[in-house]
């Protein structure tokens, strides 16, 4: 065992550590959510990371935002993502997409990874992201953040439950803004998720809704 990942064991044994070193995660979106993804994924040490992320960072990303600062400001967030790997874990192979994910492009960008994680913001592209990890028959590990709330899932392949999360005919949601503290929260569900996956263990997660509360500090798993 390597030095650098010794204080994961009593969480995780060595085996869990192997399984995690030959995993192959898809990350779609880069920015509030999928910059504290990565640096989980990156500290636990999966094998090989994709990140998909066509946007670039902007001054309003900085209040919750890793990834973002006076450096990378109008640079690609893939990008950026790939630099702050090469820092924290040069071990692990993180591969930049810099586009956006398509209904054209998602099933060839999906193909051989063992989960995809969502960190996107848009309904219709989590509607895409589920759809090509039904067809590759892949778990996604759901994640959204508004204000102070955040929810997170674990959507089996076959389960349907994003467009139910997610219906296309669906109004609208304005946009409000989101903390740091909401993301962080946020990403650190879903990488536990993952990583239990990953490991081949259950998730608790699986085809339900953990919804939290950082305002009020409540949290409810609704089954889905």
């Amino acid at each position: 065992m390597q030095e650098r990942y010794a204080r994961n064991l009593g969480p995780l044994t060595e085996q869990d550590c192997q399984l995690l070193q030959k995993g192959r995660v898809f990350l779609a979106g880069c920015g509030g959510l999928g910059g504290y993804l990565l640096e989980h994924l990156l500290r636990v040490g999966v094998g090989t990371v994709t990140v998909c992320d066509g946007d670039r960072f902007e001054p309003g990303n900085l209040n919750r935002q890793l990834l973002a600062d006076g450096a990378s400001l109008g640079r690609l967030k893939a990008e950026c993502a790939c630099e702050r790997a090469a820092l924290v874990n040069p071990q692990v192979t993180v591969k930049a997409v810099p586009t956006f994910l398509t209904a054209e492009n998602a099933d060839r960008l999906i193909a051989g990874h063992h989960l995809a994680l969502d960190a996107l913001d848009s309904p219709s592209a989590r509607r895409i992201l589920a759809k090509a990890c039904r067809r590759a028959g892949i778990p996604l590990v759901h994640g959204a953040i508004q204000g102070w709330h955040a929810q997170a899932a674990v959507i089996p392949p076959e389960s349907g439950l994003m467009e139910r999360l997610y219906p296309a005919d669906a109004p609208a949601q304005p946009e409000q803004g989101s903390l740091s503290p909401t993301a962080g929260l946020c990403a650190a569900v879903q990488a536990g998720e993952a990583i239990r996956l990953l490991c081949g263990r259950p998730s608790p997660l699986a085809g339900k809704l953990l919804w939290m509360d950082l305002l009020d500090q409540e949290y409810q798993v609704l089954p889905l």
